[in-house]
């Protein structure tokens, strides 16, 4: 009986220590994988605080910070803080241009015209630069009214304003012609006071010739009745996206513009 006692013993003795050397060895292996052991942990040596110590993983750990290089030239990728002042200085730039062309369309405008039913009558009347071809005609309307008595029976809509041989629409603005520096069949639409080309010496047929022409008013009732007759048979409506190429009269080139 006492034999067996002390061979109980022993083999409870056995399992505590197989039970110890577990328990060690699973925290061993916790330890490395933090890489937290060191040569203590290996003799079977662990720090209590490590062993309470909370578990730090990828999912725990804090974010690093990257940080750009000042010595790296980054202006090709992409900014912000760049992209917001570059839009805000379009936009003031874009709101500077607009009022630059708002206080243009505001300038007065002399236009000196002919008036014709067959034979030509000179004038000159004044608008903005901003009005339409449709305003222009009705300003010319007033102050026919004052010479030819038949004006007053006539409104603007029945009136055709034709420069360089080509009818300007109605709601086209002078400004437009001006910016865009439209050119017709037989001198430039944007000069609306009369000249001729006084170049002196050989002309170079390349150039652009200097002469503007006054635009004519006629009643679209006589451009109708007189269409087939010179020169309201070269008279054709304007088309701005069309290149006219070269400028003409009574069908012959006179020039070849740039």
């Amino acid at each position: 009986t006492k034999l067996k006692s002390e061979e109980e013993r022993a083999k409870e003795e056995k399992l505590i220590k197989k039970k110890k050397k577990k328990k060690l060895k699973e925290k061993k292996k916790m330890m490395s994988t933090l890489s937290f052991a060191d040569a203590e942990d290996a003799d079977g040596i662990i720090d209590d605080n490590s062993a309470t110590s909370p578990k730090v993983t990828a999912e725990t750990s804090p974010p690093k910070t990257i940080k750009k290089d000042p010595t790296i030239d980054t202006h090709f990728l992409p900014d912000k803080n760049r992209e917001k002042r570059t839009k805000e200085e379009r936009q003031r730039l874009e709101k500077e241009w607009r009022a630059t062309q708002e206080r243009i369309k505001r300038e007065m405008l002399e236009i000196t015209y002919s008036y014709w039913d067959g034979s030509g009558h000179r004038r000159t009347v004044r608008v903005r630069k901003g009005d339409t071809v449709g305003e222009f005609l009705e300003a010319v309307r007033s102050d026919l009214c004052k010479e030819f008595r038949e004006m007053m029976n006539v409104s603007a809509d029945a009136l055709l304003y034709v420069k360089e041989d080509l009818m300007i629409p109605q709601d086209v603005t002078f400004y437009d012609l001006i910016a865009t520096r439209a050119r017709g069949k037989s001198g430039p639409l944007f000069n609306f006071d009369v000249h001729d080309d006084v170049r002196v010496g050989a002309i170079d047929s390349r150039v652009e010739k200097d002469e503007s022409h006054p635009g004519k008013v006629v009643e679209r009732r006589w451009y109708d009745r007189n269409k087939h007759i010179f020169p309201a048979s070269r008279w054709e409506v304007f088309d701005p996206n069309r290149d006219y190429g070269v400028y003409t009269i009574h069908g012959r080139e006179v020039t070849v513009k740039k």
